[in-house]
C-alpha cells in the first residue's frame, strides 16, 4: 500500500493558489483513474484506487499547509505503513514552471508542509517537486505562492496535471523515469516544431526571388542616340 499526498491548503478561497498545486496533482489523479469519492478522515479528505496493482491511497490535508504533518500521521499510522511508503506532491520554488523532478529525503528548504512533514514523520518520504517558478526576491515568496496561478500558467499546467496523470501508474510501481518522461512528453515541444526554418546557402531561390535582369541588346550607335534624345 501507497499514501500519497497532496500538500495545499483547505477552502475555495485557496483552491487556484499556486501553494495547491499538490491537491491538484491528486484530483486528476483520482478522476482520470476511477478512484473512489473523497471522504472525510485523518483531518483531510481521502479516496482510494489500484495503479499497477497497487492499493493507494490519496490524501489532502485540511489542516492547512503549516500543519499538515498532523494528518499523514494520523493516516500512516492508521494504515501502518512507514515514511517509505509515502510520496508528497508540493510546489517547488527553485524549479521553472511545468517542470518535475522526483526526490527522496533530504532537507525541506523552508516549504511550510515540508516542514511539518519533518516534525512529524521524519524526513525519509518522497517528494514530486512540482515546479512552478520563482518570483525573483524572497520578500515577494508568500504572496506569490498564495496567489492564483495566472491566465498565462494554465496551458503548461493543464499539459503538466494531465502528464502526471498519466505517469501515475508508473510512478505506483516505483518506475521513476517512466513517470517523468510522462510528464515531459506533455509539456516538452520538440524543438524541430518551435525552432525556425533556416535557409540552406545551396537551396536554390525561388522564382519570386530569381529575377533576372535583362539584357542590353542595342547597338552602341543606338545607345549613343538614345543618350540624346
Amino acid at each position: 500500500m501507497k499514501l500519497w499526498v497532496g500538500l495545499g491548503n483547505p477552502g475555495a478561497k485557496y483552491s487556484q493558489n499556486r501553494h495547491n498545486i499538490g491537491f491538484m496533482a491528486l484530483d486528476h489523479i483520482a478522476a482520470d483513474h476511477g478512484f473512489s469519492p473523497w471522504r472525510s478522515k485523518f483531518q483531510g479528505q481521502i479516496c482510494e484506487g489500484v495503479l499497477g496493482g497497487q492499493k493507494v491511497i490519496l490524501l489532502k490535508p485540511e489542516t492547512y499547509m503549516n500543519r499538515s504533518g498532523q494528518s499523514v500521521g494520523d493516516a500512516m499510522r492508521f494504515f501502518k505503513l512507514t515514511a517509505q511508503d509515502v510520496t508528497v506532491f508540493h510546489d517547488e520554488l527553485d524549479l521553472a514552471p511545468s517542470k518535475l523532478r522526483l526526490k527522496s529525503s533530504g532537507g525541506h528548504a523552508g516549504h511550510n508542509g515540508l516542514r511539518s512533514l519533518h516534525e512529524h514523520i521524519g524526513e525519509a518520504y518522497h517528494r514530486v517537486r512540482l515546479g512552478i517558478g520563482h518570483p525573483g526576491h524572497k520578500d515577494r515568496v508568500a504572496a506569490y505562492v498564495l496567489s492564483d496561478f495566472s491566465k498565462a500558467d494554465q496551458s503548461w499546467l493543464e499539459l503538466m496535471l494531465r502528464g502526471i496523470s498519466n505517469g501515475a501508474k508508473a510512478l505506483a510501481e516505483d518506475n521513476g523515469a517512466l513517470f517523468q518522461n510522462a510528464v515531459a512528453l506533455q509539456t516538452t515541444t520538440p524543438a524541430s516544431e518551435t525552432a525556425p526554418r533556416r535557409k540552406s546557402r545551396d537551396t536554390a531561390p525561388s522564382p519570386a526571388e530569381a529575377v533576372e535582369t535583362p539584357q542590353d541588346s542595342r547597338s552602341p550607335l543606338q545607345k549613343l542616340v538614345d543618350r540624346f534624345r
